[in-house]
């Protein structure tokens, strides 16, 4: 082959990967999603590298940022033909002032989540997305957390499972007479655990009552094994409704979503209100060490506790199974 022949099929493979990369088609149904009612925030990782990720189909824009550098875009994925890729490393943000409708807390407050995902290595990548700064580890009641969709929390039996968290006092868990845990111990384990490299949905809901895990579209029910789960304590065998256990999937959660108020909590929680965050959470007086590899090719959030039939429903909407080719 003569060099005139080479750089000819070398320009058409270039060419090629182009319009391949702008062309990439979507596997899911967007409309459904945006659809939905109550949706608050949709992010379909379209944008390429060094942009902001933007809500769509939502009142907000909610500009995700990056933190740590550019964040690749990959082609696939279920609602632009594109994903997010996570190296543990980096991931992306709002800033608190700047989370608006996000920032969903009250003593009755309901709220959603459903993601897109493609997990590497579920042994490091332990967070989805939510507003949860834990502060600097064990016994640190300085912490803000809100809501979080998490992976892989063994502590109270939640070992490579999803483990949807919700706190009412944004640091460590109490007791009904006061007494602390060491950490956040209100979440949900699912059954199945999270799908490693392969695509999956996840997704929690939350009703100001239940905390309900789904992988792939289902909410498997999970009773509480008290020695097994590690929650012997009788904060979860006998403080759950009527004097009864918490149960794990769903989980009783009856206090509501914490709510940072800079004036109450500017001695006791000094680092302010957590950040939305995707693909890591400040735990252990770190952003990163917990932070997840993957790809990321759809989030949502809602306001409300969706139906097993409406999470059904977005985990279809995916089509994960064209993903997954």
């Amino acid at each position: 082959m003569d060099s005139k022949t080479l750089r000819r099929l070398l320009l058409f493979v270039s060419s090629l990967w182009a319009y391949q990369s702008q062309a990439a088609e979507p596997t899911g149904k967007l409309d459904l999603v945006i659809q939905t009612p109550n949706l608050v925030a949709f992010w379909t990782f379209g944008e390429e590298a060094g942009q902001p990720r933007l809500s769509q189909g939502t009142t907000e824009i909610l500009p995700l940022q990056e933190v740590g550098g550019a964040i690749p875009r990959v082609q696939g994925g279920p609602y632009s033909g594109f994903s997010a890729e996570l190296d543990g490393r980096h991931y992306l943000k709002i800033p608190y002032s700047e989370t608006g409708s996000l920032n969903i807390a009250g003593g009755m407050a309901q709220v959603s989540m459903f993601a897109v995902v493609r997990i590497v290595d579920l042994n490091q990548s332990r967070t989805i997305a939510g507003m949860w700064s834990e502060g600097q580890g064990r016994n640190d009641d300085t912490g803000t957390r809100q809501y979080a969709m998490l992976m892989n929390m063994p502590t109270y039996g939640g070992s490579r499972q999803l483990v949807p968290h919700i706190s009412s006092e944004g640091g460590v868990t109490r007791r009904a007479d006061g007494t602390a845990f060491p950490w956040c111990a209100d979440y949900a384990a699912s059954v199945s655990e999270v799908p490693e490299e392969q695509w999956c949905t996840l997704g929690f809901t939350y009703d100001s009552q239940y905390i309900r895990a789904y992988v792939n579209g289902l909410m498997e029910p999970r009773s509480l094994e008290p020695l097994k789960d590690r929650r012997s304590d009788r904060y979860f065998t006998e403080e759950g409704p009527g004097g009864r256990d918490r149960g794990m999937n769903p989980y009783f959660h009856g206090r509501g979503i914490f709510r940072y108020d800079p004036i109450l909590h500017s001695q006791s929680k000094p680092s302010g209100g957590s950040d939305f965050t995707v693909g890591a959470r400040f735990a252990v007086g770190s952003f990163t060490r917990e932070s997840t590899r993957g790809l990321f090719g759809g989030l949502a959030v809602f306001d409300r506790a969706l139906s097993s039939d409406e999470m059904n429903a977005l985990h279809k909407s995916a089509r994960i199974d064209l993903l997954n080719r």
